[in-house]
C-alpha cells in the first residue's frame, strides 16, 4: 500500500533530496562550478524547487555542511566516545586519510568553500557557528584524555583551544595530501596530531587537588 505523505514530509523530502543532489554536485565539480540549474536537474526538480527551499547556493551549501555536521554527532560522535579519548583521536586523524577515495571531493569543496567565505564576511558567521558544532566533540575529548591523564591544561589553554588547533593541523595535513598524496598516509596524521596533543598536556602540571603521581608522557 502507498504510503501518502503529509505536505510537511513531502518538503522535507525535497529538501533532503536537493541537499544530497547538492552535495554530489559540489564534491565532483565544486562550488564555483556548480549551478543551482544542475541541482535541481540532478534531483529532478526545478530551480524553483531549490529557492522555495533555500535563499542562495551560498546557504544550500550552508545547509549540506550542517547536514554532513549533524551526521557526525549522530552517527560517529557516540561511538568515539564509548572508544575513549585516545582512540577517538587515532581514528580522527588517520579517517580522514584511509577514506579518501570517499572524501576527497568534500574536502577539495570544503576548502573552496572556506576560501569564499573569507572573501565575503557576510558569511563568516554562519560558517563559523556550524564549524564551532564539529569542534565541540573535539574539545570534550581533550578534556577527556586530560582527565585520563590526571592532567590540567596549561592555566593560559583553553580545551576549545587545543581541539581547534589539532582540527586546523588535520585539516592543513589533509590540504597537503590532495596536491602530495605521497607524502602524507594515517600514520603521519597519526602521530602529528599526538605531537600536538602531548606537547600540550606533557606541560601541564596536575590539578592541585590530585595527589596521585603524573603519568608519563606518550612516546610515539
Amino acid at each position: 500500500m502507498t504510503v501518502r505523505l503529509s505536505r510537511v514530509e513531502r518538503r522535507e523530502q525535497t529538501r533532503q533530496e536537493l541537499l544530497s543532489a547538492a552535495e554530489a554536485c559540489f564534491a565532483s565539480q565544486g562550488f564555483h562550478a556548480s549551478s543551482v540549474d544542475e541541482v535541481a536537474e540532478r534531483a529532478g526538480y526545478t530551480k524553483g524547487a531549490v529557492y522555495s527551499n533555500f535563499a542562495s547556493k551560498e546557504d544550500l551549501f550552508f545547509a549540506v555542511y550542517e547536514r554532513r555536521v549533524e551526521q557526525v554527532l549522530a552517527e560517529v560522535v557516540p561511538g568515539l566516545r564509548q572508544a575513549g579519548a585516545e582512540r577517538a583521536f587515532d581514528w580522527l586523524a588517520t579517517g580522514a586519510i584511509e577514506r579518501r577515495d570517499r572524501d576527497d571531493g568534500w574536502l577539495a569543496v570544503f576548502f573552496e568553500f572556506w576560501a569564499h567565505v573569507l572573501r565575503h564576511p557576510e558569511l563568516r558567521e554562519r560558517f563559523a557557528a556550524i564549524h564551532a558544532r564539529f569542534l565541540e566533540p573535539l574539545a570534550e575529548g581533550v578534556r577527556q584524555l586530560a582527565q585520563d591523564r590526571r592532567l590540567a591544561l596549561p592555566g593560559d589553554v583553553t580545551t576549545s583551544q587545543v581541539a581547534l588547533a589539532w582540527n586546523a593541523m588535520e585539516i592543513g595535513l589533509g590540504l597537503e595530501r590532495l596536491t602530495q598524496p605521497q607524502a602524507l598516509d594515517g600514520e603521519v596524521a597519526r602521530r602529528m596530531g599526538w605531537l600536538l596533543l602531548d606537547a600540550v598536556l606533557g606541560a601541564a602540571p596536575p590539578p592541585a587537588s590530585n595527589n596521585r603521581p603524573k603519568q608519563d608522557r606518550r612516546t610515539r
